[in-house]
């Protein structure tokens, strides 16, 4: 059996399933994964695309790269996923596999945002004053709640998660009580986030830089309409040379790889 040139999707984020979609729309044979089974839903079915679930460690990737005939990677995970994107990065270097990250735009600070330049400035660094005393909505992910656990007897902290039995637990781990977590999806329309912000009396908000597609903006604007501070975690440094948020980029360099 013949294995086709096939590229490697990195995926699970709304900009991969348009990344997806322009490759196949090409002819290009990709291969997609996702960590959780809610996210395959997210691709097309096509004869040129295949969605395999589950995680990959780092001593998986190789004999993954060289089973599925793997001829570029494009990676168009989260903009936080940084671990995974060192891992590949290194993996693709050492095997000479062309690779390409997509990482979609940054926003502008808005007019009631702060950015912070890491999570550990925020909760044990110069900028945890900004949380002391306030009333506080978390929507950094419920892997990041650990780092608040400390300080939830000096402020009043609730949790925004997804809606899995395992972000539950973590939160719970985190020291959340029932009645500060909400599990919900996103997208979150603008009228529900001011509402839920309104029901809880927020003061501060501290989300990650990811972007409009990541509900960012929709924070932007209930931040400025409620006099709310916007906490922006910056997003971790751009690899210089192999990063674009261009999608007619990432179609090309598949192209001009998979031809030589």
């Amino acid at each position: 059996m013949i294995t086709l040139p096939t590229v490697w999707l990195i995926g699970g984020t709304a900009d991969s399933r348009v990344v997806a979609e322009g490759l196949i729309a090409q002819g290009i044979n990709c291969l997609v994964t996702v960590t959780t089974p809610e996210a395959a839903p997210l691709y097309p079915v096509h004869p040129c695309l295949t969605v395999k679930v589950g995680a990959l460690s780092p001593e998986q990737i190789p004999a993954f790269l060289q089973c599925h005939g793997i001829a570029v990677i494009v990676d168009a995970s989260h903009p936080f996923a940084s671990q995974i994107t060192a891992t590949v990065t290194a993996i693709a270097r050492k095997q000479k596999i062309p690779y390409l990250r997509f990482e979609r735009m940054s926003l502008a600070l808005g007019k009631n945002t702060l950015e912070v330049p890491d999570i550990q400035s925020l909760t044990a660094g110069q900028y945890q004053p900004y949380l002391m005393g306030k009333r506080v909505l978390l929507t950094v992910g419920a892997r990041w709640l650990s780092h608040f656990g400390p300080l939830q007897r000096q402020a009043i902290l609730f949790a925004r998660i997804l809606p899995y039995p395992q972000a539950l637990a973590q939160a719970i781990a985190a020291g959340f009580t029932s009645d500060r977590i909400i599990a919900m999806r996103p997208p979150v329309a603008e009228p529900l986030e001011k509402a839920l912000w309104q029901q809880w009396q927020i003061q501060s908000v501290v989300t990650k830089a990811s972007g409009a597609q990541g509900g960012e903006l929709v924070k932007q604007k209930v931040a400025e309409a409620l006099g709310v501070t916007l906490i922006r975690i910056a997003r971790p440094p751009k690899i210089q040379g192999q990063t674009t948020d261009d999608l007619n980029k990432i179609t090309e360099f598949c192209q001009t790889h998979l031809l030589n």
